[in-house]
């Protein structure tokens, strides 16, 4: 059977690790567990790594394993709605931070 169709949990060695790994650490997994990526591929990497885990994994597992799919959609929102939020919270204490130096 072509390891694409297989279900998520018999096509990985690790999959727990790997489902961490793509929440948490999304850009270092993808580069040591993604693949050739093609030019999209690259960008999503860089812009939205979140977003880019969310469509491999409906394009590779919907069939067999949705759920995963629609928390994969899930932390893909969560996580680069969060990314956002964090740089911009970061910007704010850096310009407060500034003003109390000067």
């Amino acid at each position: 059977m072509n390891p694409a169709h297989l279900e998520f949990f018999q096509a990985h060695a690790h999959p727990l690790l790997l489902l961490f790994g793509l929440a948490v650490f999304p850009r270092i997994t993808l580069l040591f567990v993604g693949g050739p990526f093609a030019a999209l591929h690259w960008l999503g990497w860089v812009f939205a790594p979140h977003l880019l885990v969310a469509i491999l994994a409906t394009t590779h597992y919907w069939d067999t394993n949705p759920f995963l799919c629609v928390v994969a959609w899930f932390i893909a929102f969560a996580g680069t709605g969060g990314e956002g939020a964090g740089a911009r919270r970061g910007m704010r204490w850096r310009r407060s931070r500034q003003r109390v130096d000067n």
